[in-house]
């Protein structure tokens, strides 16, 4: 028979122990643990007068020498150059200033389609190359929060991590009874240097503004406030447990059974070590080797686009952190979730509002998605929505950007950027870890089914939160009637610049397309360049 904490939430049928709820001692008073955290953050990132202790020449030296060496070189040869460079400079200084910077340097490298391709490719060099602690260092640490020595716990630990990132890393290892488990392990000390960075970046950021061309929607006061609101949950491993559960939960009850959540153990969590169940599958790139275990491919992108959409709109939690290793997919075709650290939990308002991004997004109302994005912080809350969609062009019909050429592309990006800085807009954390998301799930897409009829997949979901969900969102979004609300597939076709006689897009062509945008950009650069050195 399946365990009995199955009937709760989304965990292998047979599991190493059960989950009872009601005995996590683990658990007592998280919700105010939870809140000081938060609590704690205008502090920790409050303008400063003056320089927040040592550890501000060590940053300033560093990010500025980057910057410096960068205005020397790349910066005065434009283009591409431009932009790698001082993306590669950043990076090398990210990693020499340590964990907290490796860190947002790993966020920055998840938010393709938020910052610039150079920007997300070079950070993309930190998710997996941040060197271990020594043993005799994590032993003292599981010693600590043991109160014993770990052999009376656990038979064996591999003394050589499975993973390690920033916060932390993780080793297999065996219980007493011969149980295999992994433990995630805080670095030491890294929740001292985490205040002090956020201290010392929400200093400097204000210099930088206008100084470095990352994306101008992701400011650097707005992202260390972002980063800051991110980072100060993932360390305590207390609530990464909770987070564990909560996701299982939802999941069991939106009867999405095509995920598993590892079981975190009943006992052996505390704030810097989780104790959790081993689970063993195919790594997500392993596209050849799920089909030769007869794994639908398909199913599984399809599974995992409506469980992470149900999810957020109907009871406003996601996994924030999705990527390629921090999931994998069972034998069974199920997906396995990792890595909860970072989980977006919405405000009612603000789930209410991505519900209406979503509905709105999927029949064409362009006034309720610019409402929606207000909702959600993205713009600022007293913001006029007719002034907003006439500055920026929404209630003209859209444009084919693969017709345009290059000058006029360029021109166009431009006056959306301009428009939207003089409007307030910014990145809130939920929009972004959602929009984060969105662009993995694009690129599960490429891997897994590129060929995926994505007309298709959005009328046939569309449907399915309308037959599932439909009497609740109109009334929650106070919508007229239900027969009202149905996916509008021809504004989604206008928003490609196709037209109502095309049937089908794939992902494939999808690609093209981007390639035929990108390729225009690149001329336009490289002209740029060419005018430049004449």
């Amino acid at each position: 028979m399946a365990s009995a904490d199955t009937a709760f939430g989304v965990f292998t049928e047979n599991g190493p122990w059960v989950v009872d709820l009601d005995d996590l001692a683990w658990k007592v008073d998280l919700a105010g643990a939870r809140a000081d955290l938060h609590a704690s953050l205008p502090a920790l990132i409050r303008r400063r007068r003056l320089p927040p202790g040592k550890r501000v020449g060590t940053t300033v030296r560093h990010v500025g020498g980057a910057l410096g060496l960068w205005y020397l070189t790349e910066r005065r040869r434009g283009g591409t150059e431009r932009m790698a460079g001082i993306s590669r400079r950043l990076r090398i200084a990210a990693e020499r200033l340590g964990p907290t910077y490796i860190k947002l340097g790993q966020i920055v490298a998840s938010g393709e389609g938020i910052f610039p391709p150079e920007l997300v490719a070079e950070f993309k060099r930190c998710r997996d190359q941040v060197p271990p602690e020594p043993w005799p260092v994590i032993e003292a640490v599981i010693r600590q929060e043991l109160g014993r020595p770990p052999s009376e716990v656990f038979a064996s630990i591999d003394h050589d991590p499975l993973a390690a990132a920033s916060i932390a890393q993780v080793h297999r290892a065996h219980l007493a009874d011969g149980t295999e488990v992994v433990i995630k392990v805080q670095r030491p000390s890294v929740l001292q240097r985490v205040r002090q960075d956020l201290a010392v970046m929400a200093w400097l950021a204000p210099f930088l503004v206008g100084r470095i061309p990352i994306a101008a929607l992701a400011n650097p006061p707005a992202l260390v406030e972002l980063f800051a609101e991110t980072i100060v949950e993932e360390l305590d491993f207390r609530l990464e447990a909770e987070n564990m559960l909560d996701i299982a939960r939802t999941f069991a009850e939106l009867g999405q059974r095509d995920f598993v959540v590892p079981r975190p153990h009943p006992t052996l969590v505390t704030r810097r070590m989780l104790v959790m169940e081993r689970l063993r599958g195919f790594n997500f790139s392993d596209v050849d080797g799920m089909r030769a275990a007869g794994i639908d491919t398909e199913a599984v992108v399809r599974s995992g686009m409506i469980g992470f959409l149900e999810g957020a709109m109907m009871h406003g939690i996601f996994h924030g952190d999705l990527h390629a290793g921090n999931l994998f997919i069972l034998p069974t075709g199920k997906i396995a979730l990792l890595d909860f650290g970072i989980t977006a939990r919405l405000s009612e308002p603000k789930r209410l509002a991505l519900l209406s991004l979503v509905v709105g997004a999927s029949n064409g109302d362009i006034a309720s998605q610019v409402a929606a994005l207000r909702d959600l912080g993205a713009l600022p809350a007293h913001i006029n929505v007719d002034v907003v969609m006439d500055r920026l062009g929404l209630d003209r019909p859209p444009v084919d950007p693969t017709t345009l050429t290059p000058e006029e592309l360029v021109a166009e990006l431009q006056r959306s950027i301009k428009t939207l800085l003089s409007l307030g807009a910014r990145m809130p954390k939920e929009l972004m870890l959602y929009v984060k998301n969105l662009v993995f799930l694009d690129g599960a897409i490429a891997s897994l089914a590129p060929d995926l009829d994505l007309f298709g997949e959005i009328e046939a979901i569309s449907l399915m939160f309308a037959e599932k969900h439909g009497e609740r969102i109109v009334q929650q979004l106070g919508l007229q009637r239900q027969e009202d609300w149905k996916p509008n597939l021809s504004s989604m076709k206008a928003s490609f610049g196709l037209d109502d006689t095309t049937e089908r897009l794939t992902h494939r062509e999808i690609q093209a397309r981007r390639k035929q945008i990108r390729q225009k950009f690149d001329g336009r650069r490289a002209s740029g360049r060419r005018r430049t050195r004449q």
